[in-house]
């Protein structure tokens, strides 16, 4: 899904428990979780992206998902999409819980190479504050486990036992 999103010169930021993962994160997931760049050009890149992976809307019972119709426009007027593709599930959330979007997790969010492809991974810090804001079952049991991996490079880069500012 990276590959043809990178193909596509979709601007994106990975979120969710697979950038936990890329951190660190010892707990799997079974998706991807983006946030799209909202510019119409970025949109109609990630519509073609889409096309390429054969994506589908995610439906239960439905086990190859349902098919849709989809442009930049009707992208953008829908904040999260559930989509199933060959290659496994894939979520985009425009606005994640706890974050203002893109701008806000593009700022803070590191390069990282992911099986080959350079990719914009939300920072540590923004997933946690995503995850506390979402206050979901599975975010409450990954948080303690990432709030460690965040306090454990903190203390390897100051030195120090003190612990980060709570996110």
């Amino acid at each position: 899904m990276l590959e043809v999103l990178r193909r596509h010169e979709v601007r994106f930021v990975l979120i969710g428990g697979f950038a936990a993962v890329t951190h660190g994160s010892p707990i799997p997931t079974e998706d991807v979780d983006i946030t799209p760049d909202r510019s119409q050009e970025n949109l109609a890149r990630l519509s073609a992206a889409l096309r390429d992976m054969g994506a589908r809307v995610r439906a239960d019972g439905v086990e190859d998902g349902l098919p849709f119709s989809h442009d930049a426009t009707s992208l953008a007027a829908v904040g999260v999409w559930n989509l199933v593709t060959p290659f496994g599930d894939f979520d985009i959330s425009f606005v994640p819980t706890g974050t203002r979007g893109f701008g806000d997790l593009d700022g803070d969010a590191e390069a990282m190479d992911i099986g080959g492809v350079p990719t914009r991974v939300a920072s540590l810090a923004d997933i946690i504050r995503s995850k506390q804001a979402a206050n979901r079952p599975k975010d409450q049991r990954v948080l303690p486990v990432l709030r460690e991996i965040l306090a454990s490079r903190y203390q390897r880069k100051t030195g120090s036992e003190a612990r980060p500012p709570r996110g």
